[in-house]
């Protein structure tokens, strides 16, 4: 006994003189765990042996999250943080708040490691990804390499999962790496060219997953399901083949499926449809503070679904703890007026979005007439210099916006006041000087200019018709144009059908958000300033061109469209930040100079309602899709109730 108790000893010095961590108060007397640490929800279950001790559920070196270098409390566990979501696809907000991720971004934009160890790379083109030794999902099973070899060899090369192959962020020059296992908790990738667009994307809002839990959706799977068993959840499930099965079964971005392990700090207990919501503590999380003590904090979420409309109302009845999404501006007067009573403060972050409402020419337009006008950057520009924005700014915001371009914004690496105030002030002359030289010079009887092939300049701007706000911008953007002979129609539709029509040409302008990131760091792939995909409402056939890799849409015919693709594929090829640096620069001052999309406003105050409880919410923070998830950059793991807070 003398000698077993030597050794433990010996051990726990070694381990600590190797620089790992161990939490306090591991072993208790008589062999009876001890919970003092523990999260109390989970007390009982680790004393009845249902549930390993907390030092037994960590790995062996766990992130920590040094709260107090960070300027913030160290917190206590427990209570239920209630959010309110107008769709029940709303429950991915739990993804995203969580921001766990095989690599994350800090404030900065720069990226570190999370679920991941450490990340050794050369020539941007080798990556060796280390785990932590004792990681385990959310159902206590080990995360190891085999769930990196699972997706690689089982769904992303199965072509029944995956009939066109590989993901794109995995091919570079059309060929995709070499994998391979290292050791359980070690993997590679080689490619023969850089990717540096491959540990960004891990680290994204919706990240690139590369690695799914091999031990449970391997029952879904037709290597290595019975197949008798497996044609059998396939009619229970009622889904037409095993790959439907598991595509459902295998979905994480969006938790609909509760036995679907984790590694996020939540996991889901609810099965949709629903009008509530539950998600509990993940037992086996990897994060820790500096006391060693698990996060997350918070022992429960849970999310009310509810018509869209409603949400500012509940929340100013005290339906929310933290909130801001389906909150605009509008709302903020009404919610302020209701803080004492309800206790909670409403705080103004800023609008990480280039644009708070974007008007957005289609360089594709069928119309044959129309495109050639509106490729013609003379218009674009008079169209843009055409826009009061000050008056905008007073009335829709009460001055509190900043008037510019859609760009990035401060905050960012790459922020530059050039791209910002590009064709952004406010110039009738210029306006209409442009459009004279541009062919538009002749008008009709109602001083409406005249296209070059004599039909009238009536522009119809379609919208997604969701947003009191942008009907009351583009009011105001119609007066402007009016002035400068130029007509224009407002035509909301449903999301669905503008994005259709967009593709198709049948719409000629319309108005979307500005640049999802608009503080990137030069690591994040500048996707949004090239023609990528056919969702971009100013080029979508160009786009659709380049993410098809030349088989569908047309290859762009415009000189500095063209330069923009180049570009991005110099940034997908780069070897150093340098370089990266440059290429980003460069398409931001072609995209400002070429007024692809017309910026009104950003920088707007985005309404957050933070529960006078709720500790470690940042007062000023950027509330953004990209790079931050929202609320995920701030680590809303590390934000926890205090239960003997007044009213502030």
């Amino acid at each position: 006994m003398w000698n077993a108790s030597i050794r433990l000893v010996l051990a726990l010095l070694l381990l600590l003189g190797a620089g790992l961590w161990l939490p306090t108060r591991v072993v208790a007397a008589a062999g009876i765990p001890d919970v003092s640490a523990e999260p109390p929800i989970l007390a009982d279950e680790v004393r009845a042996g249902g549930l390993p001790p907390m030092a037994e559920r960590l790995p062996g070196q766990p992130r920590v999250i040094d709260l107090k270098a960070m300027g913030r409390e160290p917190g206590r566990y427990g209570g239920t943080l209630r959010l309110l979501m107008g769709d029940q696809r709303d429950i991915r907000m739990v993804t995203l708040y969580g921001y766990a991720r095989l690599m994350v971004f800090d404030l900065e934009g720069n990226l570190e490691p999370d679920i991941l160890r450490s990340v050794d790379v050369e020539e941007a083109r080798v990556f060796t990804l280390h785990l932590r030794e004792g990681h385990r999902w959310s159902d206590g099973a080990p995360f190891t390499a085999e769930d990196f070899r699972y997706w690689w060899e089982d769904v992303a090369n199965n072509a029944t999962l995956n009939p066109g192959g590989p993901p794109r962020a995995m091919m570079v020059g059309g060929q995709p790496p070499r994998f391979e296992v290292i050791d359980p908790l070690t993997v590679r990738y080689t490619w023969t060219m850089p990717n540096p667009g491959f540990l960004p994307a891990l680290a994204a809002a919706n990240p690139f997953v590369i690695a799914m839990p091999f031990h449970y959706l391997k029952q879904f799977h037709a290597r290595y399901a019975d197949p008798d068993a497996l044609a059998k959840l396939v009619k229970q499930v009622r889904v037409k083949d095993w790959s439907a099965l598991h595509d459902r079964k295998a979905r994480a971005y969006r938790p609909e499926n509760p036995n679907l392990p984790t590694l996020g700090p939540w996991k889901p207990l609810t099965y949709p449809p629903a009008e509530l919501f539950l998600f509990e503590r993940n037992p086996y999380y990897h994060r820790v503070d500096e006391a060693g003590r698990q996060l997350p904090y918070i022992d429960k979420v849970s999310i009310s679904i509810g018509t869209s409309s409603l949400i500012p109302a509940k929340v100013g009845a005290g339906g929310a703890d933290l909130q801001a999404r389906y909150l605009r501006f509008d709302s903020y007067t009404f919610l302020k007026a209701a803080e004492e009573r309800q206790n909670y403060r409403v705080r103004l972050w800023e609008n990480g979005e280039g644009a708070n409402v974007a008007v957005v020419p289609n360089l594709n337009a069928a119309d044959p007439g129309w495109r050639a006008v509106l490729r013609d950057v003379r218009v674009r520009r008079a169209l843009s210099v055409g826009i009061n924005r000050r008056d905008i700014n007073e009335v829709i915001f009460f001055g509190l916006a900043h008037e510019g371009a859609n760009t990035v914004i401060p905050g960012s690496q790459l922020y530059d006041s050039k791209y910002d105030q590009a064709w952004a002030h406010y110039d009738p002359a210029l306006a209409n000087r442009l459009l004279d030289e541009a062919g538009l010079a002749r008008r009709d009887s109602d001083g409406i200019r005249l296209l070059p092939d004599g039909r009238r300049a009536e522009i119809t701007v379609e919208t997604a018709g969701d947003s009191t706000e942008e009907s009351d911008i583009l009011e105001l953007v119609g007066y402007d144009w009016k002035k400068l002979g130029i007509a224009m129609f407002v035509r909301p539709t449903q999301r669905d059908i503008l994005r259709r029509g967009v593709i198709a040409g049948k719409v000629m302008m319309s108005t979307w958000k500005g640049l999802d990131n608009s503080i990137p760091s030069p690591d994040m792939e500048p996707t949004e300033l090239a023609p990528s995909n056919s969702m971009q409402f100013q080029w979508p056939l160009w786009g659709q061109y380049a993410d098809s890799m030349g088989h569908e849409g047309e290859a762009p015919d415009l000189p500095e469209a063209a330069e923009l693709v180049e570009l991005h594929q110099k940034w997908r090829h780069s070897t150093s930040v340098e370089q990266r640096r440059d290429i980003w620069r460069r398409m931001l001052e072609i995209n400002a100079d070429q007024v692809f999309t017309i910026g009104i406003v950003n920088r707007t105050r985005q309404p957050v309602v933070v529960s006078n409880l709720l500790r470690n919410v940042p007062d000023v923070g950027v509330y953004a899709f990209e790079p931050g998830s929202y609320f995920g950059i701030y680590l809303p793991d590390t934000f926890w109730f205090d239960g003997d807070a007044q009213k502030e």
